[in-house]
């Protein structure tokens, strides 16, 4: 029978094979050694995760950490984090490779990130952890159950001036909201490579997971490179710009008062089109190898300067997308297959993706420098 034990240095939650004394975290690489069993004492498992037992082998259960209830007037305190702790990625790029919803830039996409998170940002490698159907190691390809865990274990432990990355290049979609938090009636989702056993993940568990908990001093950055995610980290600030640069803060905090902010943190998420539009993978853009258009415009903003504040940057995703020849819509793309699938679509609506850009809190994108 395996026995569980939580790794030393991050808390997961590891399966100690029979007779093992000592076992290797797959998420933090972390070696926890295993005392004698009249020794143990059993610690009290970390937040979110429970156990239960099945046919004599554990089998995990997954419970969302609960949402914190405050009112909707609720602004938490605290300021801006500085950038000068650790800094800590998860990279998910989501190919699915040999099924009907088949992908061929989002790896590509994981690649380019990790590169530039080293290179520009001065990222350790070993603080990046990357899950793709490329990896080796069962516990780094991209199901259900290793994003959870990847998520869980990017804010676990964080402190006042770490900066975090979570990456997605991969397909998103929708279902139908049944608790009134969502203005359109749909929650934003996106699908891990067994999703269509599985299930997919809903903003709900993402904001519950990596957002609610996030502690004042820490910031984090999302790039969501998927169909349908503009609010897919349930923020409750969105930025509406028009094509002129104007723009104005909606307000998306739901009316039941349910508090969808941090716990002190700050977090700006970049996604890669509206919740009602489709996202391209394509080789437009970079014109030698497929690439999901967000994750290259995001890229392109940085590394040609156009970077300075989140406004310019955002205006520069749009604008490298804005004039791809033949336009970036989502008729006929595969990601926009999927969706006509999932969520009852049609193909051949001609919507062009516009990336957007939701906040914990709001502020002025023109004044606020960007920062990772």
């Amino acid at each position: 029978m395996l026995m569980l034990v939580d790794c030393s240095n991050c808390r997961a939650q590891l399966q100690l094979p029979p007779g093992a004394k000592s076992i290797r975290c797959a998420l933090c690489l972390a070696v926890t050694r295993i005392a004698q069993p009249r020794d143990v004492v059993a610690p009290p498992p970390p937040p979110a995760y429970s156990s239960s037992t099945s046919n004599n082998n554990y089998y995990h259960h997954y419970q969302p950490p609960q949402q914190q209830q405050a009112p909707i007037s609720y602004v938490p305190p605290g300021q801006p984090a500085s950038v000068n702790g650790q800094k800590r990625a998860v990279i998910c790029g989501i190919s699915y490779t040999g099924s009907r919803n088949q992908l061929k830039g989002c790896v590509n996409d994981a690649n380019c990130m990790k590169y530039m998170l080293i290179n520009n940002f001065k990222f350790p490698e070993s603080s990046i952890i990357m899950l793709t159907e490329e990896e080796k190691d069962p516990l780094r390809r991209p199901t259900k159950h290793n994003i959870r865990m990847a998520m869980y274990w990017l804010v676990q432990g964080c402190q006042p001036g770490d900066s975090l990355v979570f990456h997605f290049s991969g397909h998103g979609s929708q279902q139908r909201n049944y608790n009134g938090d969502e203005i359109d009636g749909y929650d934003e989702t996106i699908c891990p490579l067994d999703f269509e056993t599985q299930g997919m993940i809903i903003d709900d568990e993402i904001n519950a997971t990596i957002v609610n908990p996030l502690p004042r001093g820490v910031k984090l950055h999302s790039i969501i490179d998927a169909c349908h995610s503009g609010t897919v980290l349930d923020l409750p600030y969105l930025c509406r710009m028009d094509r002129t640069g104007k723009y104005v803060w909606e307000d998306h905090r739901p009316k039941s008062g349910v508090w969808k902010g941090t716990n002190g943190g700050e977090v700006i998420s970049f996604s890669g089109c509206d919740d009602d539009q489709t996202s391209a993978d394509t080789s437009a853009l970079s014109k030698v190898t497929s690439t999901g258009a967000m994750t290259y415009s995001f890229i392109q903003a940085i590394e040609h300067g156009h970077a300075k504040t989140y406004g310019d940057m955002l205006t520069a995703m749009r604008s490298t997308i804005r004039k791809t020849d033949g336009g970036l819509g989502g008729g006929g793309t595969v990601t926009s297959l999927l969706s006509m699938l999932l969520t009852g679509g049609s193909l051949g609506s001609g919507l062009r993706q516009e990336p957007q850009l939701t906040a914990n809190e709001s502020f002025d994108v023109y004044k606020k420098v960007f920062s990772i």
